[in-house]
């Protein structure tokens, strides 16, 4: 049971921030072309005096399903995400409603670019521009910056454009790899030899596995409807199938599963394995409080945005599985954003040296780490539910509160 006065503070700052307003929301129509879109910028207040001043930032999805309520919530959550990260930019997401994989979907696309350029930072907006997220692909940024005639509409662009290439480099999945093994140091006796199950293979959860294994964890069971379903490996996930993940060939992938033999099955299971770390990279909600009962991990570390629903993430810490929530554990692609808009390091460095790369990676490392040790120690302090103590930590950041 938490103690009164975490309770009072917490519930007193979640008021505060449940009373935000959106600061910009923006809907992008063209009927002509089929192209409808959003832009919501939630908070900027934690960065008021920061580097860039009020701008917010957050990727870029793009799904046929995209409604502009899911890219406010994803906003909100960002909001909180970059906070805690102690970014030069607030919260932010944006959404375009299309299927990347469709004809016509390029022209589409760079109308939305276009049609979103007003609300951009460099325009005088509050927002930090285009990026990656669901349905991203590199083919995009190289659109958006042709159309928009400027390298600064996008983050996570190449090296030789003065990006961090975040999508490639897997800076995200970096970040919850690091959670991971942070948590495991704290708390279960380290990162090495300890089981990981990965839902989702995509940018997100290849970079998962590739930086797990470095850090000396083991990879036995993952899924992605790419791949045909979920599998459990006969042994730790290394060698030429690990690289085919790494680099999102889930064609080589698949040949491999099926030629050495490991054990396929259904979608979900890859959720209820009795592994060390769940780690979920692929959709929202997907743990719920109907079958979070399930779950046999010994910690959940969300890879993907909001995977577990509120009541979820309480109902598994009150069965002594804690969550290290999406907010704390994945800011990666957010760090790396924030290093392509305020570093000093010109184009021409950036592309001789790939300092940005190194800033984005270092700087994920060791934000990653220190909040998790942050938040377990509050957590510890109070006898808090982690995401409760990861709340406060980032609310408090958001109003500019002391501990």
């Amino acid at each position: 049971m938490s103690d009164p006065a975490f309770l009072e503070e917490l519930h007193e700052r979640q008021r505060a921030f449940d009373a935000l307003e959106p600061e910009c929301e923006m809907t992008i129509r063209d009927p002509e072309l089929g192209v409808e879109g959003h832009v919501i910028v939630w908070s900027t207040l934690a960065v008021k005096d920061g580097p860039l001043g009020r701008v917010g930032k957050g990727g870029t999805r793009i799904t046929p399903t995209v409604t502009k309520d899911e890219i406010m919530r994803l906003a909100r959550t960002q909001t909180l995400k970059n906070a805690a990260a102690g970014l030069a930019t607030g919260g932010a997401k944006s959404g375009m409603r299309a299927d990347p994989k469709a004809d016509g979907f390029e022209r589409a696309y760079r109308r939305f670019a276009k049609l979103a350029w007003p609300a951009h930072y460099d325009n005088g907006g509050l927002w930090g521009g285009l990026g990656y997220d669901l349905g991203g692909d590199p083919q995009h940024c190289q659109w958006a910056m042709d159309e928009l005639g400027t390298t600064r509409c996008f983050t996570g662009k190449p090296v030789e454009q003065g990006g961090t290439d975040y999508d490639v480099e897997g800076v995200a999945g970096l970040g919850v790899s690091v959670a991971a093994a942070t948590w495991l140091d704290a708390s279960a006796g380290g990162v090495a030899g300890k089981t990981a199950a990965v839902q989702g293979i995509g940018a997100m959860g290849g970079a998962v596995c590739r930086y797990f294994t470095k850090l000396g964890g083991c990879v036995t069971t993952i899924a992605d409807p790419r791949i045909d379903g979920a599998w459990r490996l006969h042994g730790p996930l290394s060698g030429a199938m690990l690289d085919a993940i790494a680099e999102m060939d889930f064609h080589t992938t698949r040949e491999h599963l099926l030629n050495e033999g490991h054990q396929q099955m259904p979608m979900d299971d890859v959720l209820w394995e009795d592994v060390d770390v769940l780690i979920p990279c692929a959709v929202q909600d997907v743990i719920d409080t109907d079958n979070q009962s399930r779950i046999r991990a010994g910690v959940v570390v969300e890879g993907a945005n909001n995977p577990c629903t509120m009541p979820a993430r309480h109902a598994l810490h009150n069965r002594g599985v804690p969550v290290v929530p999406d907010f704390i554990a994945n800011p990666g692609g957010a760090i790396a954003a924030s290093v392509e808009m305020t570093s000093d390091v010109s184009d021409e460095e950036n592309a001789r040296t790939r300092a940005k790369v190194d800033e984005a990676k270092n700087a994920t490392r060791s934000m990653v780490a220190e909040n998790v040790r942050e938040v377990l120690a509050l957590a510890d302090l109070h006898e808090a539910p982690l995401v409760d103590a990861a709340a406060l930590l980032a609310l408090r950041r958001i109003f500019s509160f002391t501990a």
